[in-house]
């Protein structure tokens, strides 16, 4: 279950970041409704995430909250980084939208923490 678990989380890293290098401009739109529309997309896959992480990984119910902290965990590394050093690697994108990014990834790896403990609940 390590193995995997942390390999999709390093994929899932792996494609958040190539998401937005190429269409970061898209997720930062100005104006309330693409903000929250951003974010509640983000809770929504997050959340399906966590609920789905058991059968992606094929293994059972009850260990999905430790699956998809092991799933978060490179993410929120990576993406610590990354926020961090928001404008070197998106050069294109405004450097003060760094904190956006980072609320957006906490937000969305919540979600899949919290969609996993639900699983979890009924197992």
């Amino acid at each position: 279950m390590i193995p995997r678990s942390l390999g999709l989380g390093f994929a899932l890293a792996a494609a958040i970041f190539a998401l937005f290098s190429f269409a970061g401009h898209l997720f930062f739109l100005d104006g309330r409704r693409p903000f929250q529309l951003n974010f509640a997309a983000g809770g929504a896959l997050g959340l399906a995430l966590g609920f789905l992480v058991h059968r992606i990984l094929r293994i059972p119910a009850a260990k999905a909250v430790t699956a998809m902290a092991l799933v978060a965990v490179p993410g929120m590394l990576i993406m610590a980084a990354v926020g961090s050093h928001f404008a070197v690697f998106f050069p294109a994108l405004d450097p003060a939208l760094d904190k956006v990014f980072g609320s957006l990834m906490l937000w969305f790896y919540g979600f899949g923490l919290a969609g996993a403990l639900w699983s979890a609940r009924g197992a």
